[in-house]
């Protein structure tokens, strides 16, 4: 292990406080009141589209659309909106849930940070329901609409605060204050843990910007021997371990511990972690424990980083009896995800990264699974949609204890082999693929392990196991950290977007499951 201990310069934002926050969403979504409390907080007054539009009628919207018809009333808003969006004193807008349209109206949001307020079809119908609202009259039409709705809002936003309390705009102010001064392009998406929430900003070229978040406390960034010859971030030291799974392990988590504290970090600091799965669980896990706590920023560099483990909080290190044994739930204050690093990214790591897209967009089903089932390279999009799915996940259950298992589709087995095979002979995504056609066979689903072993092959990525007998990998199932008394719940699949955790397997079909990969 290696440690650096010149501090580098860190970089200045420049303000750009000519785009405002623009707050759009259904109907019911609490965009009004989000406006309220951020213009509050800005010490300023907020612009509301439809409050605009009554004071200029002089009578209610629904008043004016039932007498005139939705035409004229998207005709007026339209100017209205415009008129908002060009008024170069305006800091926090919010539009009418229909706004958008209008062509016009989205390239001029364009030029502002748009803010999206997630909200369900069931809680938009409770809030705008019975309260004069012309097209919440009907709830099946509502629910149709909202359903048609939610993909031209997600393609206008920069930001998505997913639905929850109404007290999460607050929390998200300083990340949206940072947005704006991100490269353009950067997405940005708030998430909600039981612990914590925190900002992932999703953007290319924001390694190479300096971008970072939160700017308070030094930075001590983590970081492997590969990574550190391609990619590095401003901070007061860098600690540089040795690359692969094999250092996942109590004693290089010591090694980084005592670095930490012989420069003098403290809990007000941030450990950055720079790199891949490993780098990330391993930091993750040194933040968790160093002074009982400090806070950690991911910055994945892989694949498989970036659609999954830098989300969620699940930080730890290997025992030589099984992958992660050794961990605590400590959720990041941030994740800085910047595609254009995966150009540094050997072909095999990126195809062992694919795995876990698969996976999830098993999980997810819908538009996502129909992206990556197509086959091609997965862009921006995709690496949004998987992370997405992950917080969906964790939102709903942070603890393992019920939904989230759903993300061990593929790793029970898939561990297994990583351990059988002392962590040396697979990457991770390469076992978990292993993994992935056993549970699918285990689910009877056989035309879909077809499919999916076509994807997972077309990348070059193992099709049969080496190194370990189907036996020595079926005992170490049976010494899985998720077992419950003498039972190990398999994740398993009813079809895409079906995926439930908690099955029981038993242990003659496990076996011939994986031997047929053998």
């Amino acid at each position: 292990m290696e440690a650096v201990g010149e501090p580098a310069a860190l970089p200045q934002r420049s303000e750009r406080p000519s785009r405002a926050l623009v707050l759009v969403g259904f109907m019911g979504a609490g965009k009004s009141s989000a406006a309220r409390m951020l213009a509050a907080e800005l010490g300023t007054q907020p612009l509301d589209s439809d409050r605009e539009i009554e004071r200029e009628l002089g009578e209610s919207i629904a008043d004016f659309f039932d007498r005139e018809g939705e035409a004229a009333f998207r005709r007026m808003e339209e100017e209205v909106v415009l008129r908002l969006l060009s008024d170069r004193r305006a800091q926090v807008v919010a539009l009418g849930g229909g706004s958008l349209g209008s062509d016009r109206v989205r390239e001029a949001a364009a030029r502002h940070v748009v803010v999206h307020l997630e909200v369900t079809p069931e809680e938009a119908w409770r809030r705008a329901s019975n309260k004069g609202r012309p097209l919440a009259r009907d709830q099946a039409r509502f629910e149709q609409l909202h359903r048609d709705r939610a993909a031209l809002y997600d393609s206008v936003a920069h930001a998505i605060l997913p639905a929850g309390d109404r007290n999460m705009p607050r929390r998200a102010l300083a990340a949206l204050h940072a947005l704006r001064t991100a490269p353009e392009g950067t997405r940005f998406v708030w998430a909600a843990a039981r612990s914590g929430d925190y900002p992932v900003f999703l953007g290319r070229g924001l390694v190479s910007a300096g971008f970072f978040h939160p700017l308070d406390g030094r930075r001590f960034a983590v970081t492997d021997e590969n990574v550190a010859r391609h990619h590095a971030l401003a901070a007061e030291e860098t600690i540089t371990i040795p690359a692969g799974e094999s250092e996942k392990t109590l004693a290089r988590a010591e090694e980084v511990l005592r670095a930490l504290a012989r420069a003098g970090a403290t809990r007000g600091d941030i450990v950055t972690a720079v790199g891949g799965g490993v780098v990330g669980d391993l930091a993750g896990f040194c933040a968790a424990v160093y002074q009982r706590g400090m806070r950690h920023v991911q910055v994945p560099t892989t694949l498989v980083a970036q659609v999954d483990s830098a989300y969620g909080g699940k930080t730890g290190v290997d025992l030589p009896e099984g992958k992660n044994y050794a961990g605590a739930y400590h959720q990041p204050s941030a994740v800085i995800v910047d595609p254009s690093v995966l150009a540094t990214l050997p072909a095999e790591e990126a195809a062992a990264g694919y795995v876990e897209v698969v996976k999830t967009a098993l999980i997810a089903g819908g538009p996502l699974w129909a992206r990556v089932r197509g086959g091609g390279d997965p862009d921006d999009d995709v690496i949004l949609g998987c992370l997405r799915t992950k917080l969906r996940v964790v939102a709903q259950d942070e603890r393992d204890e019920g939904r989230r298992q759903v993300l061990n589709l593929g790793h029970t087995v898939g561990h297994a082999i990583e351990a059988a095979t002392g962590y040396k002979r697979y990457r991770h995504g390469e076992a978990v693929g292993l993994g992935l056609m056993c549970a699918l066979r285990l689910s009877g689903r056989d035309a879909l392990r077809t499919e999916v072993g076509e994807l997972l092959a077309a990348r070059g990525l193992p099709q049969r196991l080496e190194g370990a007998t189907p036996a020595a990998v079926a005992e170490l199932v049976s010494r899985d950290k998720k077992r419950v008394g003498q039972t190990v719940p398999f994740v398993l699949v009813q079809a895409p977007g079906e995926v439930t955790p908690g099955h029981e397997v038993d242990a003659r079909s496990l076996l011939s499951a994986i031997e047929e990969i053998a």
